[in-house]
């Protein structure tokens, strides 16, 4: 058995290349992918080669940790059932090519325990359930406070978002320097930063992955607000110490997401209290593959490209 797979040979090398794949055990499905989404954040830091050392990263690797397919077999401990549509947050099968992400292929092996069913109706929107799942890891709901503040408007902050008001926060303020980011607020407001002259906010979310924002959001809280760090930084990040040491502020930092999060935002969607329309703008079939990818990173337009598989074999 085999796969047709997208794979970053080196940055800003990708190509589409047919690897075997292992022979699925007990506990294993096979998986069918129908639709993988590109991340803009730590995939186009590999695309670009500006990942920072991290364990199980580097080159050749098969990228994708955002993939919707169907179960075309089902190992007899894997408590899957044929048939299923899943989402799956990526794949390790490929052998000697790294897969700590993984989904971009058009068949994978997985344990059934990664293969997460949800309802049929959300189609290729399934791709978005990893972004949604970080995007609640991120507000921590029942023992954070919920942000106020949200910096960037791109597909995670639009969750997050959209999620504050989900849980029955307050509708929340959206920092978006790109006006033409700013078009799509959900029951909540989007604005240019340098007209925002608010200060005291009790909780700030940073998805825009800028390094050099810390000193500024600081400014912006309240006497011991947080800021939470859920974008990915590729340059160290630091601060001056006494306006933080004055509002005795605290950051939290915002990592992958865990599968309780994945079932809360299944359960949230399911119950049509958070829509996940609108966020995908942009497809293209897995053959334009190095096309897609690059549109994904440049082009910002672009807020969530999705390759399409299904005619791929």
């Amino acid at each position: 058995m085999n796969t047709l797979a997208v794979v970053l040979e080196e940055p800003e090398r990708l190509v589409l290349s047919r690897l075997p794949l292992p022979e699925p055990g007990e506990e294993d499905v096979v998986v069918d992918i129908e639709w993988s989404g590109i991340s803009t954040g730590t995939e186009r830091l590999l695309w670009s080669g500006r990942m920072p050392p991290f364990p199980g990263l580097g080159y050749p690797l098969v990228p994708g940790y955002e993939s919707v397919g169907r179960i075309r077999e089902a190992g007899s401990r894997s408590g899957a059932t044929v048939g299923d549509r899943v989402f799956v947050p990526g794949a390790r099968c490929y052998g000697d090519i790294k897969g700590l992400f993984g989904g971009a292929s058009s068949r994978v092996v997985v344990p059934g325990a990664k293969a997460t069913r949800f309802d049929e109706s959300l189609g290729e929107q399934g791709v978005l359930l990893a972004l949604a799942a970080t995007a609640y890891h991120a507000l921590d709901v029942g023992r954070s406070a919920l942000p106020q503040l949200i910096i960037g408007h791109g597909v995670l902050g639009r969750l997050i978002a959209r999620l504050v008001i989900a849980v029955g926060g307050e509708a929340p303020v959206v920092w978006e320097t790109n006006a033409r980011r700013a078009a799509g607020a959900e029951g909540y407001t989007v604005i240019d930063p340098t007209t925002d002259t608010r200060r005291g906010y009790a909780a700030i979310c940073d998805v825009s992955g800028d390094s050099k924002l810390l000193d500024t959001l600081i400014g912006k809280l309240s006497p011991g607000g947080e800021i939470v760090l859920a974008g990915f930084y590729s340059e160290p990040l630091s601060f001056a110490f006494p306006p933080a040491f004055m509002r005795e502020a605290r950051l939290r930092v915002a990592a992958e997401w865990k599968e309780h999060d994945l079932v809360a935002v299944r359960d949230l969607i399911e119950r049509n209290a958070l829509s996940l329309d609108g966020l995908i703008t942009h497809r293209e079939p897995a053959t334009a593959a190095s096309e897609a990818y690059r549109t994904a990173f440049t082009d910002p337009d672009c807020l969530k490209m999705i390759l399409d598989w299904r005619a791929c074999s």
